[in-house]
């Protein structure tokens, strides 16, 4: 005797959205910054700032924003990148505000322009214009993939954001460097925006174009050198990374292009070669701009002894104050607002706002705040990895190693490891381009990442499946 009974396909177990997670740390990233800022206050003022209540509603309604927009249109995204990144953001404003406190840097100000206005409301402003731009590309941008149909036109667009800044009438010198432009009494570094355009570019021609750069033609001392005409692509990168650098005087851009395209290339390839060649096309060009370019020349000098040229260059005097902040600053920091890095002058909330971070809040807080940018950078690799399409795989990793490397120049900068850049400390640094730049990045990473994450489909029920006999002895 049996007994038969009719069973059904079983469909596609829910993953869980780790939505809830992210909102329990959201409340952390958005606590944290109120805290710093009230230590601020009490520090400078003996007081909390009266500012403190506005700040805080409003820094938390807008992270509330940017949560439900990630809640509703990427449920499966990564949870830690939305906190972090408004972690560091906050906390940006805290050490801005803090800066405007500053009655050296106020009376800097009026002897130069005859007034002084905060840095840190623009920045809240700006931030919540980053929220803004945040939410509107996770409504746009539905799937990643899309992007790849812009590959060479995205090529464009970043050669013309780069030629931007040295049209005449239109861009700007700053401090010797031609990477902003004037519009209407705003100043723009395209430069921020072009290193994600030329990202969408690197990472659909390497996808094409993988397998035929992969080849190798010979061995020579345990490295397979690549064919002649496949160097074509990295000597296009690479004499258009001079040119930027030559005609903007930036080097910082420079090797942050080149820099990604190389990394890029070396994940499509995994060929070793390639890093060998871009790390020596990288410095060979670095040496013959460093000794032509009188921009990049005086950097290289403050580089390499601040102290021996410290009352003749501006540049030695700002590299000279850095380093004395970050050593002033000890392990645990002299404490929020107890500490003398607005002696920097202008750059203090800018290029050099991580030496308030070295010197306020000690080894302690640059390594955390190193830690956070590496947490981000790892959720980046961790999304290529688990992307099931190499244009997003690619698009990833490009995104996560340009953030890298912006986080390398600028503290190896700040800190005398290597020359002088420019570039802006990503969330940190005041300055609009930047953070909308960033909240851009961000967005992206986290649609790629709710694309690899989300659950495949259950297959479509087969009508011999759903009426399967089984046969069990009684």
């Amino acid at each position: 005797m049996s007994v038969v009974t009719n069973t059904t396909t079983i469909g596609a177990i829910e993953a869980p959205s780790r939505r809830n997670t992210e909102l329990l740390l959201l409340a952390f990233a958005v606590v944290i910054p109120i805290f710093a800022y009230a230590n601020v206050g009490l520090s400078i003022h003996g007081e909390l700032p009266p500012g403190m209540l506005v700040y805080g509603l409003g820094f938390a309604v807008l992270s509330g924003i940017a949560h439900l927009v990630v809640r509703r249109y990427a449920k499966y995204a990564d949870p830690l990148l939305l906190p972090i990144a408004t972690l560091l953001n906050g906390l940006g404003v805290v050490l801005i505000w803090r800066l405007d406190q500053s009655e050296r840097l106020r009376n800097l100000a009026k002897r130069s322009f005859g007034t002084f206005s905060e840095s840190a409301p623009r920045q809240m402003m700006y931030t919540g214009l980053a929220i803004a731009l945040f939410s509107v590309v996770l409504l746009v941008l539905k799937d990643h993939r899309v992007l790849q149909r812009f590959t060479y036109i995205s090529m464009a667009g970043a050669l013309v954001l780069l030629i931007l800044p040295v049209v005449p009438g239109l861009g700007a010198d700053v401090f010797g460097a031609k990477i902003w432009i004037s519009v209407g009494g705003f100043s723009i570094q395209p430069g921020e925006f072009a290193k994600i355009v030329i990202a969408i570019f690197f990472a659909g021609y390497l996808m094409v174009k993988r397998d035929a750069l992969a080849l190798a033609s010979r061995r020579f001392m345990g490295l397979y050198l690549p064919r002649g005409r496949d160097l074509g692509p990295i000597l296009m990168i690479w004499a258009m990374s001079l040119l930027v650098l030559v005609f903007e005087n930036d080097l910082g851009t420079s090797l942050l292009f080149f820099g990604m395209f190389v990394i890029m290339l070396y994940v499509a390839t995994e060929r070793t070669s390639w890093i060998v060649i871009g790390l020596l096309m990288s410095v060979g060009g670095a040496t013959v701009v460093g000794m032509t370019a009188s921009h990049v020349k005086v950097r290289v000098t403050a580089w390499l002894d601040p102290f021996a040229c410290y009352t003749t260059s501006g540049a030695c005097e700002q590299v000279g104050q850095s380093i004395m902040s970050f050593g002033s600053g000890g392990v645990l920091g002299t404490g929020w607002g107890q500490g003398n890095s607005d002696l920097i002058g202008f750059a203090a909330n800018s290029d050099f706002i991580f030496s308030t971070v070295g010197e306020e809040l000690g080894l302690t807080g640059v390594m955390a705040f190193l830690l956070l940018y590496g947490l981000i950078i790892e959720r980046g690799v961790r999304t290529a990895l688990a992307a099931r399409d190499p244009f997003g795989k690619l698009f990833a990793i490009g995104l996560s190693g340009a953030f890298a490397l912006q986080i390398f120049v600028v503290a190896g900068g700040v800190m005398g490891l290597i020359p002088l850049t420019g570039m802006t400390m990503p969330f940190l640094a005041s300055g609009g381009s930047s953070v909308l730049a960033n909240w851009v990045l961000i967005a992206i990473l986290i649609r790629i990442s709710d694309t690899a994450r989300r659950p495949a489909p259950a297959p479509a029920p087969s009508p011999d499946s759903e009426m399967t006999q089984v046969v069990r002895p009684s």
